[in-house]
């Protein structure tokens, strides 16, 4: 048994490493040149070389998406409920923000720029806007799929629609609130980087965007693994929070135990 944790801990360490091996010596073997496709060896040379700036527009691409993200748990866990609770509200408002996330988010960032002009305020929005959708539907899932039986076997005993949702809802849909939240961070981080990259003059986007424009590749790359490994942390503290509020509803996971 304790061979298998210490199997399962190291694994994505494993692949992590034979992953960066196989494209290190494919680039190698075919002599590709850098600008299509730097080797790894390059690339980290390069974060160390530019360690500064990549420290600096990094911890900017960490600010806007922990805000953008946080605004969108609390905007989306509540719209989430409001949906979930109240058939009205579902039919009112369901079909429009299947409408409003169906538009490419990159298509939204130039009229953020035009409405808060270039800077931090248009990142922020799109983390927002891009990681809102998963959030509503997830919670409003999880209170959606409350038992009718339960529903029943409550208010036969009094139980008024509040103190169902206080305390049978809510606690049902926290694991498909986490489970929404390791999804949205992802995405937040998305939304950062392609505001940067058009409306913003900081971050890994905008690092990433004057690299390119300089031909200087392994900079692009440099900036995709840093906001890989920040996406990997933020991804991480979710699942320690899930892991500590919403225990009880894990169970084993492999079939062939």
């Amino acid at each position: 048994m304790n061979r298998d944790k210490a199997l399962q801990r190291a694994m994505p360490w494993l692949v992590t490493v034979a992953l960066f091996a196989f494209w290190e010596l494919f680039c190698i073997v075919t002599g590709i040149d850098q600008v299509i496709l730097p080797r790894p060896s390059v690339v980290f040379v390069t974060l160390v070389k530019f360690a500064p700036q990549i420290m600096h527009h990094s911890l900017q691409t960490l600010f806007t998406t922990t805000v953008g993200f946080v605004v969108g748990v609390v905007g989306g866990a509540l719209l989430g409920v409001a949906i979930g609770a109240s058939r009205l509200v579902y039919n009112g408002l369901y079909p429009v923000l299947i409408g409003f996330n169906s538009i490419p988010k990159v298509a939204v960032v130039p009229v953020l720029v035009i409405w808060f002009g270039i800077g931090t305020v248009p990142a922020i929005v799109t983390a927002f806007v891009i990681s809102f959708f998963p959030i509503v539907v997830n919670v409003a899932t999880g209170l959606a799929t409350i038992e009718p039986e339960l529903r029943d076997v409550l208010r036969s005993l009094g139980a008024t629609k509040l103190e169902i949702l206080t305390k049978i809802g809510l606690p049902r849909a926290m694991p498909y609130l986490f489970a929404s939240l390791k999804i949205a961070i992802t995405l937040a981080f998305v939304g950062s980087v392609i505001a940067e990259t058009v409306a913003s003059n900081e971050g890994i986007g905008y690092l990433m965007l004057s690299a390119s424009s300089s031909y200087n590749v392994p900079l692009v790359f440099a900036g995709l693994i840093v906001v890989a490994v920040m996406g990997v942390l933020m991804y991480a503290v979710a699942v320690w929070f899930e892991r500590r509020m919403t225990g009880w509803a894990f169970r084993g996971s492999d079939l062939m135990t």
